[in-house]
Formats: C-alpha cells, sequence, structure tokens
C-alpha cells in the first residue's frame, strides 16, 4: 500500500491545458473516486498516475517516489479497465497468472497468487473457462482478479462499470467495495456515474473542465457543496436551483413569492441568488419527513409524477421553475392536483446567481 500526492500536475495538448495544475493527497489504504462530466480530465489524471499518460508539469509521488519518468511496470500500481482487457484465448487461470509469468515468477508462486484471487473473488469454479463464456459481471471479477495478482500498492480503476446493466453495476459496487475491505490497497476509482462515487468513495473528487472543484466526503458534497455545480451533478435527483433577488430577510423568487432567507447564510441586500433545495426537502404535508425548526408553506399543482415504490417523485413549478419533490408513503396524485408543500428551509442552499458560489458561512 502507499500515499499518492499530486503536486501542481499539468497535462497540456499542443496550446490546450486539459488538466490545471491540480493538487490532491490520498492517505495509505484510501478509497478516493474522481468523478465528474465527460471531458472533465478525471481519465486523463488517472493515466497519469499510471505513467500511460506522460505529466505536461508537476510532479506525481506514490509512496515516497516521484515517479514522473518512470514506466508503468515499474510503479507498482494495477489498472482495471472499461472494457476488461482480458485475453480470450486464454482461461481465467491463465489471465489471471499471465502479468505473474511475464515477470518470470515461478509456477508454484502464480498458482498460490491465483488461488488466493480466484477464492477473494468467488472465481474458484470458473477457472478454467474462456472469457467468451463468462457474464460481464464475472469478466470484470476477473480483471479485478488479474490486478489483484500483482500485489499492487494502488489499483486503479477507469470507468468499471460502465458496460454492465444496471442490476449488475449494483453488484459490482458491492463485490468492488466487499475487494478494498479484504485488500486494503490505496484505491483511485474514475467515473461519470455519482452514485457510484456516493456508495463507494472515501472521499470524492469532483473534477470541472481539468480543475478540481470540492474534495470531500460523500456527505460532505452532499450536505455542504462549494457552489451550484456541485449542488447539481451529486445528488439524485439534482438539487432543484430558483431564481431569487435577497429583500431584507427574504429571498423573492420571480413571481414575487418572498421566502425567508435559509438560516447559515450570508447575504447582502439586492444579490442575486439561486435557492437551492433537494426533492427531500420539499414534501407534501402528510407525506413527508418530520417537520424542521424552520418550514415554509406553498400550495403547487403537481404536473406529474414517478411512482417509485415507496416514494413517488412529483413534478411541479414555483415561479417559474419546474421543481421535484418527494412523497413518502405515497398515494395516487391526479395531473394538476394542487398540494400544500413543506419547505425545510434549514436544509436549503442559497448560491450567488454569477459565480456559483455557496454563500453558506
Amino acid at each position: 500500500m502507499a500515499q499518492v500526492h499530486l503536486r501542481n500536475v499539468v497535462k497540456r495538448y499542443g496550446a490546450l491545458d486539459v488538466v490545471h495544475a491540480i493538487n490532491l493527497d490520498i492517505a495509505d489504504g484510501e478509497f478516493v473516486v474522481l468523478v465528474g462530466p465527460s471531458g472533465c480530465g478525471k481519465s486523463t489524471t488517472l493515466r497519469m498516475v499510471a505513467g500511460l499518460e506522460e505529466i505536461s508539469g508537476g510532479e506525481v509521488r506514490i509512496g515516497d517516489r516521484v515517479v514522473n519518468d518512470l514506466p508503468p511496470r515499474d510503479r507498482n500500481v494495477s489498472m482495471v479497465f472499461q472494457n476488461y482487457a482480458l485475453y480470450p484465448h486464454m482461461t481465467v487461470r491463465e489471465n489471471l497468472g499471465f502479468s505473474l509469468k511475464i515477470a518470470k515468477r515461478s509456477q508454484s508462486e502464480i498458482d498460490r497468487a491465483v488461488t488466493e484471487a480466484a477464492e477473494i473473488l468467488s472465481l474458484t469454479p470458473l477457472l478454467d473457462r474462456r472469457p467468451a463464456a463468462l457474464s460481464g459481471g464475472q469478466r470484470q471479477r476477473v480483471a479485478m482478479g488479474r490486478a489483484i495478482v500483482r500485489h499492487p500498492a494502488v489499483f486503479l480503476f477507469d470507468e468499471p462499470l460502465s458496460n454492465l446493466d444496471a442490476k449488475l453495476r449494483t453488484q459490482m459496487r458491492v463485490e468492488i467495495k466487499k475487494l478494498h475491505q479484504k485488500v486494503g490497497s490505496t484505491v483511485i476509482y474514475v467515473t461519470h456515474d455519482q452514485v457510484e462515487a456516493m456508495t463507494l468513495a472515501d472521499r470524492i473528487v469532483i473534477m470541472r473542465d481539468g480543475h478540481i472543484v470540492q474534495v470531500g466526503t460523500p456527505l460532505d458534497v452532499f450536505e455542504r457543496p462549494v457552489n451550484s455545480f456541485v449542488a447539481t451533478f451529486i445528488g439524485s435527483p439534482p438539487m432543484n436551483l430558483l431564481p431569487a433577488t435577497v429583500r431584507g430577510k427574504t429571498v423573492t423568487l420571480r413571481d414575487g413569492t418572498k421566502l425567508p432567507v435559509p438560516p447559515g447564510h450570508r447575504v447582502t441586500e439586492g444579490t442575486e441568488v439561486h435557492l437551492g433545495l433537494r426533492a427531500d426537502n420539499i414534501m407534501p404535508e402528510g407525506h413527508a419527513l418530520p417537520p424542521t425548526a424552520h418550514m415554509a408553506w406553498v400550495d403547487l399543482a403537481v404536473t406529474l409524477t414517478e411512482p417509485l415504490g415507496t416514494e413517488t417523485l412529483l413534478f411541479t413549478e414555483l415561479a417559474g421553475t419546474e421543481l421535484q419533490a418527494k412523497m413518502l408513503n405515497p398515494r395516487p396524485v391526479a395531473p394538476g392536483e394542487r398540494l400544500r408543500f413543506g419547505i425545510a428551509l434549514d436544509r436549503c442552499h442559497l448560491f450567488d446567481a454569477v459565480s456559483g458560489d455557496s454563500l453558506r458561512v
């Protein structure tokens, strides 16, 4: 196991910077997820750690070594790719042991490592099959097993679940979490799926346009987003954002609706803001979590519903902006039906309308 440190790391293609002087410290044994929209630089950053992309500036350190000029094989990392990258003519056993065979390890050492990895990932009954005879989830477990046999200091995962269906993705998230608990290695995991990030990470690194926007635990970035981009990127459904203006102790929405300024925010008279509230924080009366200390109430017409079993997503509109709300212990709701909704103001956020920065103290 090893710490990973990025210091002012830059990736440049010609005159175009795609990663902008990022700094990040990853602790020994930590599971860190890089997440962000396509093109944000997360996979490029991972590939620079792996040595598959040359860095244009800065320093990458793994353990006590600067690895900028080391080839991938000398960095003591293992990478699991999106497309599995298995050898189709080899059995599972041969795929698992291939890297050790290339490294000229003894057959007894290879057998021992393959057996250990197969047991960890429940692959023992599949050792004599070829990849064509495996499901997508089984192939991904083989790809992870091939990484395990090398006992790397750092595991690198590049969107490993994106080719799987929804049910398999859920199962494989559990497998990857169990793997980390058993092996305890440092993990850097790249995904564009914020659900994967929230469920797997010790810490999440949110990237945008080649910059690190926020680093924190899943709960930190969900409850205290630093700006409106993070607020709408993390969480499902995305946070609702309502344009408003600060007037005294109220935020005035575009249709003149006045709501108290959410507690815990620093605001200035006349500031244009976005009021952010999650679907969990606007709920119909009688179908909600217990009221909080700071509530506001509005009567709104439901335009659309999405039943999800134990809860229903309600679509409505306030001040010309579509909102998503949650109904717990749901009942049928007809389009056009008006309901009284409670807004938990102490769980709401204010963001500067120009910069997008959080105004929370």
